[in-house]
């Protein structure tokens, strides 16, 4: 039986992620996600990566974001036809259980996309130059309990297919290792 893992674009991918430059947290990050891939590449686990909305959206170049700002049709639109071929795979792994069994879908806590646990929200719009409340805004922005936009669809998707309950959901979180390693046991 093959075992099958669901992953955020940028477990496989860090070259899609918003430029960051915490160098610590971005450490922190990397050594889980090396760990998280060692992990399952030994233990036979085949990793299926999700769609990036944000870079199939707004590219490389874009600035970092806030859930606020992706809470929109447009944006969930985009994340629902992403999503549409993620979870008609999902249906076809789960109506095969003696050759598949799924060990979850991994997110990126934190993330206003991808965030399972945790997001960031932020009072941000508008444009950069000459706002005197510039400094205020970007401190606005806070890391708290959450799904990001892009999970909040695919968790509506999995609803409405029924499939939910049948897949767990969990997220790489360097201060929480334990939630996407503990899925690979």
């Amino acid at each position: 039986m093959k075992k099958v893992i669901f992953v955020a674009h940028c477990i496989l991918n860090t070259a899609s992620k918003v430029v960051m430059y915490n160098k610590e947290e971005m450490e922190m990050e990397e050594t889980l996600r090396k760990r998280f891939l060692e992990k399952a590449i030994s233990n036979d686990v085949q990793i299926i990566q999700l769609p990036c909305p944000e870079f199939t959206m707004y590219g490389a170049k874009r600035w970092g974001h806030v859930s606020n700002q992706f809470n929109n049709v447009f944006f969930k639109n985009n994340c629902r036809k992403e999503l549409e071929p993620i979870v008609e795979q999902i249906q076809e792994y789960l109506d095969n259980p003696e050759m598949f069994e799924i060990l979850g879908i991994v997110g990126i806590d934190g993330s206003p996309s991808c965030g399972v646990d945790y997001t960031c929200y932020g009072d941000w719009y508008g444009s950069f130059e000459e706002r005197e409340d510039l400094d205020e805004t970007l401190k606005s922005c806070k890391f708290a309990e959450g799904n990001g936009v892009f999970i909040e669809v695919l968790i509506e998707m999995l609803k409405e297919q029924k499939i939910l309950d049948k897949v767990k959901l969990s997220s790489l979180f360097a201060n929480e290792p334990d939630k996407c390693l503990s899925l690979l046991d």
